[in-house]
């Protein structure tokens, strides 16, 4: 054993590959996750109408909000799990330590934050071709420039790994302690109640504004990595006091 020599990297990249393979029924749960979001998209994410004493006009909007929203909770979810002890048994294959499982981790999730974000902007599509085939001729869309549909893209993957660094910081202070199980549910839910209670909207509710509500793609881009920087690295470090095997 003295004379084998092994790197950090080498282990991260181990490990990756590993789970890569190991976790698939991530992605299964993924494509049944958005595949029941393109279900809920088809009475459309919004509506409008008019009309007269003889006209009548009802205006459905189609998009992949909902599609992204499921996304987005999957990914929670599936960090969630992640970070759990049959999970985080299956390292103990390598020769590891919490550093390296944690930035292999980090990049499995990257991994699946971007496939869920591109698969969810694509689902858009897949519904104009059942609208398509299911007859709805008076379906009309009108053409994305490919800036548009590319910060799209980048937008989408950037709401799904914020989902699972929130994810992964809920699941490692679990782990620490379960009275984090029903403490974080009530810290989340009081957020709510006072911020609709609040008339100046409260601190969820501008935290919200904060990260979702930014016109340009370069700060939001900044600040969703910044938070990223901040759970994943919070999460890394209350790992370290884990029970060790």
């Amino acid at each position: 054993m003295s004379l084998s020599k092994t790197s950090m990297l080498d282990i991260i990249k181990k490990q990756y590959t590993f789970k890569l393979r190991a976790y698939m029924q991530v992605f299964m749960s993924m494509v049944f996750i958005q595949m029941l979001g393109i279900l809920f998209s088809f009475n459309g994410v919004a509506m409008s109408g008019g009309g007269s004493n003889t006209l009548s006009v009802n205006v459905h909007y189609y998009s992949a909000d909902i599609v992204v929203a499921f996304t987005i909770v999957w990914a929670i979810i599936s960090a969630i799990l992640i970070t759990t002890q049959a999970y985080r048994n299956d390292d103990f294959v390598f020769i590891t330590n919490r550093m390296s499982s944690n930035f292999s981790n980090i990049l499995f999730l990257l991994t699946a934050s971007i496939i869920g974000g591109i698969t969810a902007i694509m689902s858009t599509y897949v519904m104009k071709v059942l609208m398509y085939v299911l007859g709805r001729t008076e379906y009309l869309s009108s053409p994305i420039a490919v800036p548009e549909m590319l910060i799209g893209f980048g937008a989408t993957i950037l709401y799904v790994f914020l989902g699972t660094a929130i994810g992964y910081f809920i699941g490692t202070l679990v782990q620490l302690n379960k009275v984090f199980v029903v403490l974080v549910p009530g810290v989340f839910i009081g957020m709510i109640v006072l911020g609709a209670g609040s008339m100046n909207g409260g601190f969820f509710q501008d935290m919200i504004k904060f990260i979702f509500m930014e016109s340009s793609f370069a700060l939001f881009f900044i600040k969703i990595i910044i938070l990223v920087i901040l759970l994943f690295s919070s999460s890394a470090m209350l790992s370290n006091r884990l029970e060790v095997r």
